[in-house]
């Protein structure tokens, strides 16, 4: 907030509700567009925000929403990508009624590979449903994800992956073979902690952020260096925490990679690259 200040950016840190919307609204700051990029899952108060976006719109606007995509969360067995800031995993089934109890409409979405599969929202005060929504609706009428038994064997395949890649890496170091990590993020926590990865296995983790370099991933307790280390440590493999990233990853590490370190991938099956 204090960065967008500096740049001339009007910056209020506060909490996006219904009362700040009418709030802004009364004192004439209706929106053209409204963008909310990985917000909506963070939000305590779901019904509260989208009624503030409601409020907030212009009659002719549009608001711009991402947010992550249960479907292939659930099908390629991403559990890591479940942990505190997220409160929800969204389908189109449950987004489409969500703005429709607010007078809002989910007209178009378009799906994205980030953050191993999420969806941009556009939704607006008028009803103009596009094709695109339409299809993805009778998807998931197809696929029954508006029942308990679409999600019922989640856990069973996380403990299969769990297994899987506890073998593989049990294996390598037993063969000699050192193991380092890549991507010291909120998702790399949780799957060394769910799964039990500590330093008898993974000697360090990278990370580009050099905020966190010179400290220790939660838990596990395992040391964060740049990625420069790689390359000067030679790590035999490399386990990809940051899996949504890989091929950017790998594009930034062709030294290593040239110099014969591996990748393993470990969502939604472990691999190695």
């Amino acid at each position: 907030a204090a960065a967008a200040e500096r740049i001339g950016v009007q910056t209020r840190c506060t909490f996006f509700t219904r009362d700040l919307a009418e709030t802004l609204r009364a004192e004439g700051a209706v929106a053209d567009v409204i963008h909310a990029n990985n917000v909506l899952a963070h939000v305590a108060d779901t019904n509260g925000f989208v009624a503030g976006i409601a409020r907030l719109l212009k009659e002719d606007g549009v608001a711009v929403i991402e947010v992550p995509y249960v479907v292939p969360l659930i099908e390629h067995c991403e559990f890591d990508t479940i942990y505190h800031e997220h409160l929800c995993y969204f389908s189109v089934t449950a987004l489409d009624r969500l703005f429709r109890r607010h007078g809002l409409y989910l007209n178009e979405i378009k799906p994205l590979s980030i953050h191993g599969g999420s969806l941009r929202l556009y939704v607006e005060l008028r009803q103009r449903v596009g094709a695109a929504v339409k299809e993805r609706l009778a998807q998931e009428t197809a696929l029954g994800i508006d029942t308990i038994d679409y999600f019922r064997n989640f856990s069973a395949k996380v403990d299969v992956l769990k297994r899987e890649l506890l073998a593989l890496l049990h294996r390598l170091k037993s063969e000699g073979s050192s193991i380092a990590a890549y991507g010291a993020a909120a998702k790399g926590a949780t799957l060394i902690n769910t799964i039990g990865i500590g330093r008898d296995l993974i000697d360090f983790v990278v990370d580009r952020n050099v905020h966190k370099q010179g400290k220790y991933m939660p838990g596990q307790r395992l040391p964060i260096r740049s990625t420069e280390a790689l390359v000067q440590a030679q790590a035999d493999y490399v386990l990809l925490l940051a899996w949504n990233f890989a091929d950017e990853i790998l594009a930034q590490q062709a030294d290593y990679h040239t110099r014969g370190g591996k990748f393993i991938i470990p969502v939604p099956v472990p691999r190695i690259l």
